[in-house]
């Protein structure tokens, strides 16, 4: 264990000594290894629920005869709302529990992904799922915050990594249904199916009322809270000696995301639009992007204990940058294309492994839901004006220009915020009021 010294107080780190990516779960007890799949499964079916919406893009397009901006703007809708979930989920979970919140928001986000399957038109369906994006946004402030809390400083990085594949897997899962749906009926029935599969998250609750418990940081802050009134305000992320945090980590998440929506949302459409693939025909590429998402993740895990937070961050950034380009701009055949699939995946996602340990790091315990929670979700809201511009834009350029552009610049805005922040590898959270 060491201490480094700030301009305002001590910050203990602590030492990783085994840097193996699974060394975490065999030091795990029983309540972080329960912690650890409960939040892992609720990723992994939040990462389904949300991708179901690209991938059906395309028929909801045909079917209600809207354009390419309109489609895209439902999706900008999901991310706003999103976002505003986002801050006021992690701000209640610092005044209700982390699990508690994470409960209430997964029985949100699953009602109302059931509730798109049975909308009547394309208005209808904006608003559900607008009010879908509320939970979702707040699941993940409430989830991240418990995993960051939960686990041990030195091996936090490659835990709450790991549970960030679980978003790959549910990206899979819905994948693997799009496959089967549209096999087996015909596209008027098939989006509606996926959207009612997006339901499934509701079952998680009763594993974690069962078994999932607070963590004893957040308990004992919480206390010394109600004991001396000194609860924190909404607005307290904005004082003087945090302001500065604040405003890059929201710099930092708008550009990790911003160039995440821009790929994940419409490369579905790049394949089935200007390489003329079926839906269908197009299930092998994205399943090869899912795969380089996969392991991007898993070896982004390991980067952030190894190698620090921020280094991963200004890896995968440019590598980002240097994909989107070769698999936007090139004359590639589709057997080409296809391969490039796995290190667009691999760069577009693996540095999300880092960020929710990150941003846990950066803020103290009785700010931290809110913290947290407000920068990711910034980032996601800002973020979700890209899926709204590539739409936009492509009316006037082709698809593939778009995504390009809007992706490039968000990485890059990624790589700058990143460099201005500081290393927080193995930060020790303690109590505090």
């Amino acid at each position: 264990m060491t201490v480094e010294q700030t301009s305002s107080q001590p910050i203990e780190i602590a030492e990783v000594k085994d840097a193996s990516l699974f060394a975490f779960y065999r030091a795990m007890n029983l309540q972080e290894r329960r912690t650890f799949w409960a939040c892992g499964a609720g990723w992994a079916l939040d990462g389904m629920d949300f991708m179901i919406y690209p991938l059906v893009i395309g028929t909801i397009i045909t079917i209600w005869e809207i354009d390419a901006a309109s489609a895209g703007f439902a999706g900008t809708v999901t991310l706003l709302a999103s976002a505003i979930g986002g801050w006021l989920g992690g701000y209640l979970s610092d005044r209700i529990g982390r699990v508690r919140m994470l409960q209430i928001t997964i029985l949100w986000f699953s009602f109302f992904s059931a509730v798109s399957a049975i909308v009547q038109s394309f208005d209808q369906l904006l608003v559900a799922r607008a009010l879908l994006g509320l939970g979702f946004g707040a699941e993940w402030a409430a989830g991240a915050v418990l995993m960051g809390e939960t686990i041990r400083p030195q091996y936090r990085g490659r835990a709450v990594g790991c549970v960030q594949s679980g978003w790959a897997i549910g990206w899979g899962g819905a994948v693997l249904a799009q496959a089967l749906l549209f096999s087996y009926l015909p596209a008027e029935t098939a989006w509606r199916w996926m959207f009612a599969i997006g339901a499934l998250p509701a079952f998680l609750v009763f594993y974690l009322r069962r078994f999932v418990s607070e963590p004893e940081v957040a308990q004992v802050t919480r206390a010394k809270q109600l004991t001396t009134g000194d609860q924190p305000a909404l607005w307290e992320i904005f004082s003087r000696r945090i302001l500065r945090t604040t405003i890059l980590a929201s710099l930092m998440t708008t550009g990790c995301q911003g160039g995440y929506f821009a790929i994940a949302f419409w490369v579905p459409q790049f394949l089935t639009k200007e390489r003329e693939l079926s839906v269908v025909g197009s299930t092998g590429y994205l399943a090869m992007l899912i795969a380089g998402s996969f392991v991007g993740y898993l070896v982004g895990a390991w980067l952030a204990d190894r190698a620090g937070r921020r280094n991963l961050f200004l890896i995968f950034s440019l590598g980002a940058i240097a994909i989107v380009w070769l698999y936007t701009q090139l004359p590639l055949t589709n057997d080409i294309l296809w391969l490039l699939g796995f290190p667009l995946g691999f760069f577009s996602t693996g540095y999300y492994a880092g960020v929710g340990a990150f941003l846990t790091e950066l803020f103290p315990t009785r700010l931290r839901g809110s913290g947290q929670g407000f920068c990711y979700n910034f980032g996601r809201g800002i973020g979700a004006l890209f899926p709204l511009l590539v739409g936009w834009l492509s009316s006037t350029a082709s698809l593939a220009n778009a995504i390009a552009i809007f992706a490039v610049a968000a990485y890059s805005l990624f790589f700058l915020a990143a460099f201005a922040l500081p290393e927080t590898r193995g930060r020790v959270l303690h109590p505090e009021t």
